[in-house]
């Protein structure tokens, strides 16, 4: 881990040593990746997290393909197989047939704040070790997407991730996004306007999705199909419920178990399950498998009326995969 590099010199000189001293940490440790798809290659960024072969990804980046060839920053290359990946959270582990790199420190991003320092490593083909600072200028965002599945496209969700405005280009997706301590707090995932750039999160509940794909292959997962950001509950309610912030629908996938149960655009959230709902994490954590196909409910806030909704989420892969 490196040491704290705040410690004396001018603000200019400080900044610069911090991203100096992760970008010396973290590119070694960061490899572009060819994959190889049906239809031609494909390129992205990984993460060497363990010291036995495991590259952390974007589920994106490595599509349906099955492997593909990694190269690292000292010239080392070595072919990898996908172990799984997971399109709900954008995150794929795939392992290299050959040594790799000792693995980054893995961080929490449920410590990081608005405007906290962060720095993005990226390895795109023929821009290796491509480094870009910033800071976190949003959390707990929703991101939907449009994926290719086997049954043409569907629109999917990724849920609760950093907004930076650190620079990031298409060939960083799978690439790590760093505090000023060089732990890894996040995976590039996307490139959201101009200055702006998004990236899944390394916490609890993305561990144990990277677990699943790592044992399993795969995540069961269940799928509700909204889009939502954390807003203050508004102060005459704040009272009755304990809440300081709700969730504020953003999006409703059309068709999907949160349309036909009745929520829409601009529904506040206060509840799911009976537990209050206040960052999008409080909605992902139930979204695994034993949610799918079992009554939940909802409680919004609409129009200043408080409306009880059932919904019943499905399984990702059975319905939307």
């Amino acid at each position: 881990m490196i040491s704290d590099p705040l410690d004396g010199g001018a603000p200019l000189d400080a900044y610069s040593r911090v991203v100096s001293a992760v970008a010396r940490e973290l590119t070694p440790r960061v490899a572009a990746l060819r994959v190889r798809h049906r239809g031609g290659e494909g390129a992205g960024s990984a993460v060497a997290f363990t010291g036995d072969g495991f590259l952390l990804t974007n589920a994106h980046v490595v599509g349906a393909a099955h492997g593909g060839d990694a190269a690292f920053a000292d010239g080392a290359t070595a072919p990898f197989t996908v172990v799984g990946a997971d399109p709900l959270s954008d995150l794929a582990v795939v392992r290299t047939d050959g040594p790799v790199p000792g693995p980054v420190t893995l961080g929490d991003s449920d410590g990081l704040v608005v405007g906290q320092l962060v720095v993005a490593v990226g390895n795109p083909l023929g821009l290796s070790g491509s480094v870009t600072a910033g800071v976190v200028s949003a959390l707990g965002r929703s991101l939907p997407t449009r994926q290719r599945t086997r049954a043409g496209t569907a629109v999917r969700v990724i849920e609760d991730v950093i907004q930076t405005d650190a620079a990031l280009n298409p060939g960083n997706s799978g690439g790590a996004l760093a505090d000023a301590h060089g732990r890894v707090v996040g995976v590039s995932t996307a490139v959201a306007g101009i200055g702006l750039g998004l990236a899944v999160p390394i916490n609890t509940t993305t561990r144990r999705i990277i677990g699943a794909l790592i044992r399993d292959g795969r995540v069961r997962r269940a799928f509700l199909g909204l889009a939502a950001a954390p807003v203050p509950v508004p102060a005459a309610l704040r009272a009755r419920t304990g809440q300081d912030e709700a969730l504020r629908v953003a999006e409703v996938v059309p068709a999907g178990p949160a349309d036909r149960a009745g929520l829409r655009r601009g529904d506040l959230v206060l509840t799911a399950g009976g537990a209050p709902v206040s960052h999008a994490q409080s909605l992902q954590k139930l979204m695994f498998a034993e949610a799918i196909g079992r009554p939940l409910p909802i409680t919004v806030l609409r129009n200043g009326a408080m409306v009880d909704v059932i919904a019943e989420p499905v399984e990702l892969d059975a319905e939307h995969a």
